[in-house]
C-alpha cells in the first residue's frame, strides 16, 4: 500500500510536458516563526521552513520545529525534507506533488528513545489569488511505520506579501485528532 502510493503520486506527475510556475508562485523562499500543535496535549515552539526551485518544474523543500509540550519540560524537534513537481494548471495555478523524508525527535521518555521517521505524499493546488495574496489546499498520507502508524491529511496555506519580496505565511495542517500549525514571514527570491 505505501509504496503503491508513492508510485501513484509520482506516476501523476509524470505525464505533464515540461512548463514553468505559475505567475505570482515562487518555490524560492525561506520563513521563521511561531509553530505550534493542538492536541491532548499542546505544545509550541518555533520552526523554519525552506523551498529552492532547481528546476521551472522542480523544487527541493525542507524544514525544521521545535516544540515544547506545555506544563512540561519534554520538547521534540520534527525534520521535513523533501522534493516537489509544480506544473501550471492555469496562468495562475500550479498543481503541485510532493514527497518527503520525516522525522521526530522526542529524545528520551521513560528511558526509552522516542524517534520515528517515516514519509509522506501529497497533491493540491498552489496559485497567486491576487498580486499580494498567495494560497493553497493539499491533500496527503503520511507513514511513520508499523509503531507508530498512518494518518491522512489535509494542509491550507496562504501568504500575504507586502513587497515582492517579502509577506507573510500561514499553514494549517489537520491530521488525524491534532491539528499544526505555523505563522511568519516569508522571504521570497
Amino acid at each position: 500500500m505505501k509504496r503503491s502510493l508513492l508510485a501513484l503520486t509520482l506516476a501523476a506527475a509524470l505525464p505533464f510536458a515540461a512548463a514553468h510556475a505559475a505567475e505570482g508562485v515562487s518555490y524560492n523562499y525561506v520563513e521563521g516563526g511561531y509553530s505550534a500543535t493542538n492536541q491532548d496535549a499542546d505544545a509550541d515552539g518555533f520552526g523554519a521552513n525552506a523551498s529552492v526551485a532547481f528546476h521551472p518544474n522542480f523544487h527541493a523543500f525542507g524544514g525544521y520545529h521545535n516544540q515544547e509540550i506545555d506544563d512540561s519540560n519534554i520538547d521534540f524537534d520534527q525534520w521535513r525534507v523533501g522534493i516537489g513537481y509544480n506544473h501550471e494548471i492555469s496562468p495562475r495555478a500550479d498543481l503541485v506533488t510532493r514527497i518527503a523524508y520525516e522525522k521526530y525527535d522526542f529524545g528520551r521518555i521513560g528511558g526509552q528513545r522516542l524517534d520515528p521517521d517515516g514519509y509522506s505524499a501529497e497533491v493540491g493546488v498552489r496559485g497567486a489569488l491576487t498580486t499580494n495574496l498567495e494560497g493553497y489546499a493539499m491533500a496527503g498520507y503520511e507513514d511513520y511505520g508499523s509503531d507508530y502508524g498512518d494518518d491522512f491529511y489535509g494542509r491550507l496555506g496562504a501568504q500575504v506579501k507586502f513587497t515582492p519580496n517579502w509577506g507573510v505565511s500561514g499553514d494549517v495542517k489537520f491530521a488525524g485528532g491534532d491539528t499544526q500549525w505555523f505563522v511568519g514571514p516569508r522571504f521570497t527570491w
